[in-house]
């Protein structure tokens, strides 16, 4: 088989014609080509195998207790907090020492990052605001439930906090640029944090109020198909929820509309979600947040945020793959931002990357003994992060043919399911069966492994060729749906390794290693599978 060059595919993918070293020089970015995403660093597809760290770890005497975690994760990015309350703690006063520090430290040890703005929102309320912003509620006002009380979250109304919060963000990026511009140490910024609010449907203001009675505006009208109205008039008893969400996002992409005009970088919102099927009502969940019920609503209302990503904090298989189809769309790239550290998320890696996700990053990576159990893991120790690094140390060498090939529709990809032990992927022109809990010798049905670790990629490097790697689990090729009369065999099974993007050989697999399929352990195998017919 032929060898694959990384960085050859990478310029003839995307370069049309401009060379990799000047692509090199261009900020980071989002492609889209056909519905399917691409996020470009240094003129090459890059694949985000992420960590973000907890919440607090976002000061220098805690990064001596983040880098130890990442090293043994085996990330290549690592998203952290930037607080609004951190960098202006007195108004119109700006300190980026944090920052500063960060990025040599993340450059040491040879890591991107993605930056985390926590201002107006954080899980919904104004806590890693400046104190001069969320003590002052007339200036700064919060939401009001319909009774009149008062809530916890800033008001998207709220002209004077939408001012003060954009103002910060561009001397966040005006600084980064300054700084990294020329680096791409950092990659993307996410907009505010898990935004929306608990315990109501909307703001009962007077502006929310008069939000509700006035016209769709036509980018949503155009979204959703629906004729021209007020909010109460074209959604009836979901406007509320509706046009709250349109608050939300539209205060939001002001804030990344001037934070891009002074540095453009991709940039997104993520979503506390809500449960895929039994929400509940709104309020009970993140109301006027990205939940995937507003998605339209959130990519008409703005267009300056790349896309909308889950943090994905359901462990089973229905749900999870759930909001991995919901979130993946033609018009937002899937980027599973935030998800569980417990083991039994390490093996939707495989599932999000089938659904050409940009990246995967588990949530509260560090050393700093904090565990956000039950979401997460108890601890955080050596044995919790290995099932991370293990699919972490097998995907990296793949990271950006994974990359160029998932936007071009070449990649598959399944986790191991609860209940069911095996699965059938359609790769158009073949089918794939994978089973999990089989012994490598013999035709024993699939039982399930003891400990769901289960999952499979598959990538394809040209005709009846393919690139073939998990763990826990048999794979086996099969013809087409309707071409099962089709004699075929695995004409060359090679195992290997890419290294700089150029595959080397190590052993042929045949006999005993082909015979009962191809079988995954808890070794990082690498194969590359070529089929024939006779």
């Amino acid at each position: 088989m032929r060898t694959l060059m990384l960085r050859y595919m990478a310029c003839a993918l995307f370069a049309a014609g401009l060379s990799c070293a000047a692509r090199a020089t261009e900020p980071p970015h989002i492609v889209n080509r056909d519905g399917r995403h691409a996020l470009m660093v240094d003129g090459k597809p890059y694949l985000v195998l992420g960590a973000q760290v907890n919440n607090s770890s976002g000061w220098p005497e805690m990064l001596p207790q983040v880098w130890p975690a990442i090293d043994a994760l085996h990330a290549n990015t690592v998203q952290v907090p930037i607080s609004w309350g951190q960098i202006e703690a007195t108004q119109g006063q700006f300190d980026f020492s944090f920052l500063d520090t960060l990025l040599t430290q993340a450059r040491e040890h040879k890591v991107r990052l993605v930056l985390l703005w926590f201002a107006t929102w954080k899980n919904n309320g104004p806590s890693y605001a400046p104190a001069w912003v969320k003590l002052d509620n007339r200036r700064y006002p919060r939401v009001l439930k319909k009774d009149g009380s008062t809530l916890n979250s800033l008001s998207p109304f709220g002209t004077a906090t939408m001012d003060a919060d954009r103002s910060a963000f561009v001397a966040l990026m005006t600084h980064l640029r300054k700084i990294d511009g020329d680096r791409h140490t950092v990659i993307m910024v996410q907009v505010e944090n898990e935004s929306g609010t608990y315990g109501t449907d909307r703001d009962y203001s007077a502006a929310g109020d008069k939000l509700l009675q006035s016209p769709v505006p036509p980018v949503v009208l155009q979204k959703t198909g629906n004729a021209a109205g007020s909010w109460s008039q074209v959604f009836g008893k979901n406007a509320p929820e509706y046009s709250f969400a349109w608050a939300v996002a539209h205060y939001i992409n002001e804030v990344a509309t001037a934070g891009k005009a002074v540095y453009d970088l991709p940039m997104y919102a993520n979503a506390a979600l809500r449960d895929p099927f039994h929400p509940g009502p709104p309020g009970g969940y993140s109301s006027g947040g990205p939940t995937d019920n507003v998605l339209d609503i959130w990519r008409a209302a703005a267009p300056s945020l790349d896309f909308v990503a889950p943090d994905i904090y359901m462990r089973e298989y229905p749900k999870y793959n759930a909001v991995l189809s919901r979130y993946r769309r033609d018009d937002n790239a899937l980027f599973v931002a935030e998800t569980g550290n417990d083991v039994a998320y390490a093996r939707y890696v495989f599932a999000a990357l089938g659904q050409q996700s940009i990246g995967f990053s588990p949530f509260g990576m560090d050393y700093t003994r904090y565990s956000n159990w039950p979401l997460g893991a108890k601890t955080i120790d050596a044995d919790t992060i290995a099932p991370f690094a293990a699919n972490y140390e097998l995907l990296a060498p793949l990271g950006s043919l994974i990359a160029g090939l998932s936007i071009e529709g070449k990649v598959w990809g399944a986790s191991e399911p609860d209940d069911i032990h095996e699965q059938t992927l359609d790769l158009a022109d073949w089918r794939v069966h994978i089973g999990y809990g089989q012994p490598q010798f013999g035709m024993d049905a699939p039982k399930g492994n003891e400990k769901k670790l289960g999952g499979v990629l598959i990538a394809q490097l040209g005709k009846n060729e393919y690139l073939v790697t998990g763990y826990h689990a048999r794979v086996n090729f099969m013809p087409a749906k309707g071409s099962n009369s089709v004699r075929f065999l695995l004409e060359r099974v090679e195992e290997g390794r890419y290294e700089n993007g150029q595959w080397h050989f190590i052993r042929e697999w045949n006999g005993d290693q082909t015979d009962y399929g191809l079988n995954f352990t808890s070794q990082p195998q690498v194969l590359r599978v070529k089929l024939a017919t006779y």
